[in-house]
């Protein structure tokens, strides 16, 4: 269970990761620093889920930085692709 700090740490560590990721993949970005920090935090998440399925993580391991902003990469490319759609 997570406690206020783990969510703040997760909210600080998922906007950064969300705005790295942002600064790296080219082109105009649909939402605001809101959506980044969901990027950010959805694609720490992600991170740790592939990461486990691919036997990098155990269950209780935490996602390094790197997965994280790899992880927000990936969700912001799905997420541009929806968003183009509309």
């Amino acid at each position: 269970m997570l406690g206020a700090h783990g969510i703040l740490g997760w909210i600080i560590i998922g906007g950064l990761a969300g705005a790295i990721a942002k600064a790296l993949m080219p082109g105009r970005d649909p939402g605001g620093c809101i959506i980044t920090i969901i990027l950010g935090i959805a694609g720490a998440v992600f991170a740790g889920y592939l990461g486990q399925m691919l036997n990098f993580y155990g269950p209780n391991d935490a996602v390094g930085f790197i997965g994280a902003i790899v992880g927000a990469f990936i969700i912001l490319f799905i997420y541009r692709l929806i968003a183009r759609r509309r």
